[in-house]
């Protein structure tokens, strides 16, 4: 498996997928539909690379099954509330921002389409690992999935039951990992990349595989993930929200601390 064809090749496939996209956001005004490709595409990145990998059998199926399943969870949850819900406030902030310019957006989803490839890199390490019994190091790559990948559903699955609530309309979520993170579901999605790291010992590639954790950490910390959903979050629930990151970490979990702002909720 050559690197530049395997990397050219994902890119060409997620810029056809991100176009179609565009176009969908576009007769929909729509954009959250880009988080549903990403996911997708990483996932479908995952099986792609699974199946044209020169590595040992074992550590090429385990990476075509948990990133595919991975991809399909993350994207259905997402798929989910797409379909139901209004644009999300991240993108109708841009839409207002651009005016709603179509060739910024056409620009924004080929952006993303690049990311799939870029977060795409840690899984050529795993298809070209050569070990093809069974190891420590996988052992522990698939319990880091298992346990990052149920509890990013957990959180998900919380969060949701909470929105689904219309008294809870213009609050802040607390309930289960909630209480203990501002971002338990970033939390676990960054956790899940360590598991490719862990399938990856013993690949000549190996270097490759802390693209995972470290792009994923910069993106939801400073880029992508938490600086919008928390500013978008002051918006929509002002003062509650601020005592929420008052009290509660933002990223890693921990125990929260008490309030030191009295509640003006009735």
């Amino acid at each position: 498996m050559n690197l530049w064809t395997s990397i050219l090749l994902l890119w060409a496939l997620a810029a056809v997928v991100q176009t179609l996209g565009w176009v969908w956001q576009r007769r929909r005004d729509n954009a959250g539909i880009v988080d549903v490709i990403w996911s997708f595409g990483v996932g479908g990145a995952a099986v792609l690379f699974a199946v044209l990998g020169d590595g040992a059998l074992l550590p090429r199926v385990l990476l075509g099954v948990l990133g595919g399943a991975w991809g399909v969870r993350l994207g259905w949850h997402l798929w989910h509330r797409v379909s139901r819900e209004a644009e999300d406030g991240r993108y109708r902030n841009l839409r207002e921002h651009w005016g709603g310019n179509q060739l910024y957006f056409f620009l924004f989803f080929q952006f993303q389409a690049l990311l799939i490839v870029l977060f795409a890199l840690p899984f050529l390490a795993v298809a070209r690992n050569p070990v093809g019994e069974v190891t420590p190091w996988l052992v522990g790559g698939v319990a880091v999935w298992l346990l990052s990948v149920v509890g990013e559903g957990i959180a998900d699955r919380q969060l949701a039951r909470f929105r689904e609530n219309p008294a809870n309309k213009g609050k802040t979520c607390r309930d289960g990992l909630w209480r203990y993170s501002r971002h338990p579901n970033y939390f676990f999605e960054w956790l899940h990349w360590f598991a490719y790291v862990l399938l990856a010992v013993g690949s000549p590639w190996f270097w490759l595989s802390a693209a995972g954790p470290v792009v994923m950490y910069l993106f939801l910390r400073y880029v992508s993930g938490i600086p919008y959903t928390e500013a978008q979050a002051l918006r929509s629930r002002g003062d509650d929200y601020r005592r929420y990151q008052q009290t509660t970490p933002m990223l890693f979990p921990w125990f929260p601390k008490s309030d030191p702002t009295p509640s003006t909720d009735a």
